[in-house]
């Protein structure tokens, strides 16, 4: 008498992959949306009506207090003087002479504080931008 082995076919989908997946994407997103150019200085900056759209890859940053910061990239701002700021432009100019440099001013400081930085531009022929915030509609 031979035995019959019958085989079970399961029909019911296990859901324990599926899960899996989407907490590994959701962890994916989490994680990567965290890679933004970090702006961690609080500056107010000025209204304008036009905005450009690409992020420029070198910053200076006045704040409200006449600091000033640098930063490349996703680096983060770091303090410098204001002598140090055209050798830190000419480093990265050298790098890449496509690249552009954005001004974050805050509203506060004095227009004479942005033309020192603006004219150090001039001098050594970078490609500035001031950036501002978008402007409100009333």
């Amino acid at each position: 008498m031979a035995l019959k082995h019958k085989t079970k076919v399961n029909s019911d989908f296990s859901m324990a992959s599926m899960t899996d997946i989407i907490f590994l994407l959701l962890i994916f997103f989490m994680v990567s949306s965290t890679v933004v150019i970090p702006n961690a200085i609080k500056v107010i900056l000025p209204q304008s009506q036009k905005q450009a759209a690409d992020k420029p890859l070198t910053r200076i940053t006045i704040d409200k207090d006449l600091n000033f910061y640098v930063a490349s990239g996703s680096q983060r701002e770091k303090s410098i003087s204001f002598d140090e700021i055209t050798p830190f432009l000419t480093e990265h100019y050298n790098q890449d002479p496509e690249t552009f440099v954005a001004l974050y001013a805050d509203e506060t400081v004095p227009y004479g504080e942005i033309v020192k930085v603006l004219n150090i531009a001039t001098k050594n022929k970078f490609k500035m931008v001031l950036a501002t915030r978008p402007q409100r509609n009333n």
